[in-house]
């Protein structure tokens, strides 16, 4: 049966059926609670930001650092940033809890360490945010699956051979990238993963790219394909200790989303073609990807350079090449090769984020 347009049943009767967003609010509070929630996230990444040497937030914080009780004039030669710019960074990184001002026209940085910890608790929100989008749209889910149809973007994969048929189609089809967030449950027999491993290889060959996110114990799971075959052969994979949601994403165009079946003794799926839900479930990926720890195909290894340990210390603590080179008696082209080696290391772009990388990995 084909269903209405979702935006119209969500305002005409057909929507009594499906459960509130929020229970216990009223679309008004529902709708100020999301905003409340965005701007939430959004005062998240500012932190981050003030906390990457390539932004001006970062070039003004980082001054800070280097210059404690520094006024305008000096923090603009310093950066090479116009003063009124200056101005307008600092008092934005005063919003923001990241710098203070004070009397005499002065300005101070808060401590790295502090602004460190505060962005790992915004990262352990974003992991709750992610699964309470699982939730959602596995509700989503079973209010479809009780109208036995669908509508518009999503259509309901019910029988577990066109589920596995579905996902090998997309691999064949893609010409740029497969995301995929891979945790239980496994239902296919083993030959089918056999196969898997063949067709990845030959997509990998054909140029294909694959990004995995890996449950936290997959190495050590025998029933899915071998994990550091697959690395060696070019997949980038990652591991997060408890993924939402099992997903399948083919470049831009389709998405499979699997999950148990009521009673749990058997799995369902949807598929999502192009739409607001689809952007939905690649932006959650992108954000799991991120907070996902990079892994090589050796699994997880250790840090057994103490130097390289103090080394990321201080690069967490907002410190440069040449404050570390000095800290340390090293040459500075001796340290920027360290950097860049454990910056690769740890999947990490910027500084900041190989310190939450270490952190994570136990190394800090």
């Amino acid at each position: 049966m084909q269903l209405n347009d979702p935006l119209r049943q969500a305002r005409g009767p057909r929507s009594a059926g499906l459960p509130p967003a929020h229970p216990g609010l009223t679309a008004g509070e529902a709708a100020s609670y999301g905003r409340a929630r965005r701007a939430s996230a959004r005062r998240g990444w500012m932190v981050l930001e003030a906390l990457d040497p390539g932004t001006e937030h970062g070039r003004v914080y980082r001054a800070l650092v280097c210059l404690p009780r520094a006024g305008v004039a000096e923090l603009a030669t310093e950066t090479g940033i116009k003063p009124d710019t200056v101005r307008r960074l600092l008092h934005e990184l005063v919003a923001r809890n990241v710098a203070v001002a004070l009397d005499g026209g002065a300005w101070e940085a808060h401590s790295p360490a502090e602004i460190t910890e505060s962005a790992l608790r915004r990262d352990a929100v974003r992991r709750a945010e992610a699964r309470q989008s699982g939730t959602e749209l596995e509700r989503l889910f079973r209010f479809v699956r009780r109208e036995e149809g669908h509508y518009g973007a999503l259509e309901v994969l019910a029988d577990t051979e066109r589920i596995l048929a579905t996902m090998q189609r997309m691999q064949r089809a893609a010409t740029q990238e497969m995301r995929i967030i891979d945790r239980p449950p496994y239902f296919a027999q083993p030959s089918y993963y056999a196969n898997q491993e063949t067709l990845q290889f030959d997509r990998m060959a054909a140029g294909v790219g694959y990004r995995t996110i890996y449950y936290e114990s997959a190495f050590n799971d025998g029933t899915i394909p071998d994990i550091p075959r697959m690395i060696a052969a070019g997949e980038q994979a990652r591991t997060l200790k408890e993924p939402p949601m099992k997903l399948v994403i083919a470049d831009d165009q389709l998405a499979v989303v699997t999950l148990e079946a009521e009673g749990g003794q058997s799995v369902v799926a949807l598929l999502i073609r192009p739409s607001s839900l689809f952007t939905a479930l690649s932006n959650t990926f992108e954000t799991l990807w991120k907070l996902a720890v990079p892994i090589s195909a050796v699994g997880v290894d250790a840090l057994e350079d103490d130097r390289d340990r103090v080394i990321l210390t201080l690069m967490a603590s907002g410190a440069t090449d040449e404050a570390i080179a000095r800290r340390l008696d090293l040459s500075r082209r001796t340290v920027v090769r360290r950097v860049a080696m454990l910056l690769d290391r740890l999947g990490a772009t910027t500084r900041f984020q190989a310190g939450v990388q270490a952190a994570r990995r136990g190394w800090l």
